[in-house]
């Protein structure tokens, strides 16, 4: 089962090999992931990327999980 973002007014998703679990916490905590991403030098890991240009792209839009079997 693959896990995404869904924005409900673009009808857009993006689906993420990440768990279930750390996408919901990347949605909830987007502001600790941004400020995170500022201070590491190594980058963040692809998943958390493509997550934040997600939701920065659909910023205030309704963005949901979904999943896909």
């Amino acid at each position: 089962m693959t896990f995404g973002y869904h924005c409900e007014e673009c009808e857009e998703a993006i689906w993420s090999t990440a768990p279930r679990g750390e996408l919901e916490w990347l949605r909830r905590r987007e502001h600790v992931a941004r400020e995170v991403a500022k201070h590491v030098q190594g980058g963040l890991d692809t998943w958390i990327v493509e997550g934040l240009d997600f939701l920065d792209h659909h910023s205030g839009h309704s963005v949901v999980l979904t999943r896909r079997a």
